[in-house]
């Protein structure tokens, strides 16, 4: 053999063992439209900072209750990925399949885990029966995005946006009156995992399960006033039957003036508005003194089953929701970070949130944060459907309110374990 050749064939035999120890880890997430440039990102900050593994996306899960879905039919077929992304409510699902893995162990050869930023709130987001499972990657509370000139336009002051349900309303009538097709306001309902609807229980003080999780409490006084509230907001506030896309995307058009959402999409936002308005964003109303709001977002999962690949995965979930992964998501889309640190910091947060002032909203929210209820049993992803269907009943007119809530009560009622 000829000298090139044999140093060809030397360092070919050098370099391939290399490139055999690379693991693979495959990733699958939901809602690409936000998350595809941050994971981008991520992937590329993770492998090189940790050039021993590759990291896979599957194909973006649709919304949620999708990813859930999909995951519990892969689970079957056993093809499930690596490291799953699923909503902080919809987890309980694989836990008590015993499809996630306790990341307990993992946990405990770290060192100083708390101060890597990694709060007893936080952690509790993914904590079931006394074991962690899920760590917290995108957290968000609902906030209220509004069109300024709008609001100018009705006469009122954006610096003095109201706090109150009923000032919303009124503010509401008074953009609705502008005319040119132009709405006044929209609730988003219909978002994931009737997270909205939990959002209006809760700030009324109100409770989704008694604390045995034996009984229905959303029908009590909390949930009373909020399906009140629903009422009002399509005889009082003229709220259209919309989806939540097509109200998104006229709210990007500027005819909607006031619009509730989750904190998630402030880069969509500032991405589909693209200049042609001034917007900003208000906290969202909290009526009662023991009131609370529901903490949104994703938490990844390990359903990795191999020594190996549970390695691998657990350095992508500590990548991901440590400071320099929540970092990249928070710059990326319009979530809260979920570790301690890079707020404060000035190499990494800080200087971003002195001139997003959007972002500081669901920061001031904090206090009320509670975590978004898992309804107990087989038949979550069920409860969630039954709960949106009577939900539209209202917007669309066709029931009243408190008899959409006895039903609605009922039927959730009969999916509950008894």
């Amino acid at each position: 053999m000829k000298l090139p050749c044999l140093i060809a064939a030397a360092t070919l035999a050098l370099v391939s063992p290399a490139l055999a120890q690379k693991t693979k880890i495959e990733v699958q997430y939901p809602l690409g439209f936000i998350f595809d440039p941050v994971f981008k990102d991520i992937k590329a900050e993770f492998e090189k900072a940790n050039p021993d593994y590759e990291v896979f996306y599957r194909p973006a899960y649709k919304e949620y209750e999708d990813a859930a879905q999909t995951a519990l039919r892969q689970s079957i077929t056993k093809q499930l990925p690596d490291v799953s992304f699923q909503a902080i409510n919809l987890q309980r699902l694989f836990v008590d399949r015993g499809i996630a893995v306790d990341i307990g162990p993992f946990i405990a050869q770290e060192k100083d885990w708390k101060g890597q930023g990694y709060s007893d709130s936080m952690m509790a987001l993914g904590t079931f029966n006394g074991k962690p499972y899920g760590l917290a990657f995108a957290v968000s509370t609902p906030i209220i995005y509004f069109n300024e000139d709008l609001v100018r336009k009705a006469g009122a002051d954006p610096e003095n946006f109201p706090n109150t349900w009923d000032g919303i309303f009124d503010l509401s009538k008074k953009i609705q009156a502008l005319g040119s097709d132009t709405v006044g306001m929209y609730h988003s309902w219909t978002i994931t995992g009737n997270w909205m609807w939990q959002s209006l229980v809760f700030s009324h003080g109100g409770a989704m399960m008694s604390a045995d999780e034996k009984k229905v409490a959303f029908d009590g006084p909390g949930g009373q006033q909020s399906i009140d509230l629903m009422g009002r907001m399509v005889t009082e506030a003229k709220m259209p039957n919309l989806a939540h896309e097509a109200a998104r995307q006229s709210f990007f058009a500027g005819k909607v003036g006031i619009w509730t959402e989750s904190t998630s999409l402030l880069r969509v936002a500032d991405d589909g508005v693209g200049g042609k308005f001034k917007w900003r964003t208000a906290v969202f109303p909290v009526p009662a003194a023991d009131g609370k709001l529901p903490t949104g977002g994703a938490a990844a999962l390990m359903f990795a089953a191999t020594p190996e690949k549970q390695k691998g995965a657990w350095a992508f979930m500590k990548f991901i929701s440590g400071a320099d992964g929540a970092t990249i998501m928070v710059k990326g889309s319009g979530y809260m970070p979920p570790n301690s640190l890079p707020a404060d910091d000035p190499n990494r947060l800080k200087p971003f949130y002195a001139t997003k002032p959007n972002h500081l909203t669901s920061l001031k929210q904090q206090k009320y944060m509670t975590p978004w209820y898992a309804f107990p049993g087989d038949n979550g992803l069920k409860i969630i459907a039954v709960i949106k269907d009577h939900l539209q009943s209202v917007v669309d007119g066709s029931t009243p309110p408190r008899t959409a809530l006895t039903s609605m009560s009922k039927d959730v009622q009969a999916l509950v374990p008894k």
